[in-house]
């Protein structure tokens, strides 16, 4: 981990000391956590990471522009500034108003969720430019959060599911999403849900339910076979947990029970499955059993902190589900059959947009947020 000392120098400022030395200004503390490698999704090849920004100035400190650095080559690879940077921030003491996410005060923490051009860039040194305003007005450039980026590939998995149609429900947008959620668990805090994807299962003319949707059963997904993804060990396994009557949004439940009945696969090289909210009593391995890529370890349902029944799934450094980073990962293969216009067209029940050509064989990658795929029988 990086850190960046809160003082900064005054840039393009003029301003001099009477010994000639530009004046020092409270900046930002900048840290990386978790050095990324590149990761693949929907064909594009990029970084996935989140800087972190602690003020610890007398007064707010006004982010305005967040620039990455190839500092092995000189060259900027990303910017944000305006709306797309306000779009990437999040503030975990919830500010009353939107509009005050880039205003930071003392001892508060903002982060920056970044996904830039990755291309490349594998062993490459990055680093960031954070341009903001102080009190006075004026502006300061201070940088940090210098980190390489990792050679290793993203882990390759098998089908988690059967068939189709299914749809990877995600965004790196969504304020409580996956991504955007922190666990300080023993001490530090993670993003295991990194590269999380829950799967729903829908219909050709959109619906994920028949119906209202009211009961588990009612979903097209509910009771679907879970697969293995390789052949590996599985290091951890809960059951036993039952599913509400009713299908609601409101189901909340306490932080060790928010996955539900679950199953973790170790991969090796350190590297961890989970597969969540699994249907009570359908557990079909024990801790220490060897399994085969393609073999049934249990069913799709609607138990833990989930709105409805679906599969989620994701690859993180640790072998329990909030205590870990989540890492990237990619799927063999699946069948691109097509897309949702919008997050709201899937929510609202809308026909996804089938492809206008022949169904798409997509290899070596994750799906886009809200594609529409198959995955073939192996």
């Amino acid at each position: 981990m990086k850190r960046f000392c809160a003082w900064v120098m005054l840039a393009a400022s003029g301003l001099a000391l009477a010994d000639g030395r530009p004046p020092l200004f409270d900046a930002f503390d900048i840290q990386v956590p978790w050095s990324p490698a590149p990761v693949t999704i929907a064909g594009k090849t990029q970084l996935v990471y989140e800087v972190h920004l602690s003020s610890f100035a007398e007064d707010s400190l006004v982010l305005e522009r967040v620039d990455v650095v190839d500092k092995d080559h000189g060259k900027t690879v990303a910017s944000l500034e305006g709306e797309a940077l306000r779009q990437a921030l999040r503030r975990p003491d919830h500010p009353a108003k939107e509009s005050d996410l880039a205003q930071i005060p003392a001892g508060v923490r903002a982060l920056v969720y970044l996904s830039v051009p990755g291309d490349g860039l594998a062993g490459h040194r990055i680093e960031e430019l954070i341009t903001y305003r102080m009190p006075s007005g004026n502006e300061a450039t201070v940088h940090g959060g210098a980190f390489t980026v990792g050679e290793v590939a993203p882990v390759r998995l098998g089908p988690p599911l059967r068939g189709g149609p299914w749809t990877p429900i995600y965004s790196a947008d969504w304020q409580r999403g996956h991504r955007r959620v922190l666990y300080a668990v023993n001490g530090k805090v993670h993003v295991p849900g990194r590269f999380a994807v829950d799967w729903i299962k829908v219909d050709d003319s959109g619906k994920h339910a028949r119906g209202d949707g009211a009961r588990p059963a009612d979903w097209f997904g509910y009771g679907e076979d879970v697969l293995a993804v390789a052949d590996a060990t599985v290091v951890d396994a809960k059951d036993g947990m039952a599913e509400p009557e009713r299908v609601s949004s409101s189901n909340k439940v306490p932080m060790e029970n928010a996955s539900g009945n679950f199953i973790a696969l170790d991969l090796g090289q350190g590297r961890y499955v989970f597969y969540e909210h699994l249907k009570p009593a359908s557990i079909k391995v024990h801790l220490g059993d060897k399994v085969k890529r393609g073999q049934v370890i249990g069913l799709l349902g609607y138990t833990g902190s989930t709105t409805g029944p679906h599969l989620h799934l994701h690859v993180s450094d640790g072998k329990t589900p909030l205590d870990a980073e989540g890492l990237p990962y990619a799927f063999d293969a699946f069948d691109l059959l097509g897309a949702y216009a919008s997050p709201q067209a899937f929510g609202d029940g809308q026909p996804w947009v089938p492809i206008r050509e022949k169904i798409e064989r997509r290899t070596a990658e994750l799906p886009a947020p809200f594609s529409v795929v198959n995955f073939t029988a192996e």
